[in-house]
């Protein structure tokens, strides 16, 4: 995007979040989050733990219709009314001690617009550390993107089928149900409303059910990583494909990616991958 557009000024803006690694708010995630999660050392929280701290506390009056804060506070009034996540990228340095405190340091990176099949996309990226008393934790780039209101995500050409069977292995099923979608977002303080409000999410955003979270996909893919390799991954980028609709069954996948890297994905009942993330340790 040139940087004479209106949403220019917004990179380099910078916002600190505190939070503390509660040991019962990690217990909600675990209970939440049973059977997906790898075995960590005691004192440690799960991987992806990360992504229910610090979350944005609007009020009401300060939510859109789409359940998120209204943009033009910290992220830029983007025009489009459509909010996703559409990937992103961790380093993960010292796993997170239940108690600590912890600071989420957050910088606009980057803004960009692109033409997708369809329309006009716009992509945020938020650059974020997560900084402890033992130092920093983790690294992350969490790409957002904005899109109109013509349709719901459509998956990219090429992007969704995955290998043969044979070429993979099936770590476990995925069934989300609406329960699980419920308490994570309780755990997030995530209110948008495509993940709890049928109506919305399929007369308003044109999906074909309540969908499933980014982050709460990428959390089952870390965890089944940190399984695969016996210790949570150092490096994992994750990319969303497509959206994986909550009552239905798919499964996560993996197959070797080359020396010490680990390709895993979800796929959907019809062999669909929606979204899909390298480790590497």
């Amino acid at each position: 995007m040139p940087e004479d557009t209106p949403f220019a000024s917004w990179i380099g803006r910078t916002r600190s979040d505190a939070d503390e690694v509660s040991a019962a708010a990690h217990a909600r995630f675990r209970a939440t989050l049973d059977g997906y999660l790898a075995p960590v050392e005691d004192g440690h929280a799960a991987p992806g733990f990360h992504w229910c701290l610090a979350p944005e506390c609007a009020p009401p009056s300060a939510l859109g219709p789409d359940g998120h804060p209204e943009k033009g506070t910290f992220l830029p009034p983007v025009e489009l009314p459509r909010r996703m996540w559409a990937g992103g990228a961790l380093e993960l340095l010292r796993p997170l001690q239940l108690g600590e405190a912890v600071e989420r340091r957050t910088r606009i990176g980057a803004i960009s617009r692109k033409t997708g099949r369809s329309g006009s996309l716009v992509f945020v990226a938020l650059h974020r550390e997560v900084m402890t008393p033992g130092g920093l934790a983790i690294k992350e780039r969490q790409d957002i993107v904005y899109r109109g209101t013509q349709e719901a995500r459509q998956p990219e050409d090429g992007q969704t089928r995955v290998r043969p069977v044979e070429e993979s292995e099936m770590i476990s099923t995925f069934e989300p149900d609406t329960v699980l979608l419920f308490r994570y977002s309780a755990l997030t303080f995530n209110a948008h409303r495509i993940h709890f409000d049928l109506e919305y999410a399929t007369g308003v955003e044109g999906h074909a059910g309540l969908v499933v979270h980014g982050p709460l996909q990428a959390t089952v893919l870390l965890n089944a990583a940190t399984r695969a390799g016996a210790r949570p991954p150092s490096r994992f980028a994750y990319r969303g494909l497509a959206p994986f609709t909550a009552g239905t069954r798919g499964s996560v996948r993996a197959r070797p990616d080359g020396a010490a890297q680990l390709a895993v994905w979800i796929e959907d009942a019809t062999g669909r991958r929606t979204m899909e993330a390298r480790a590497s340790w």
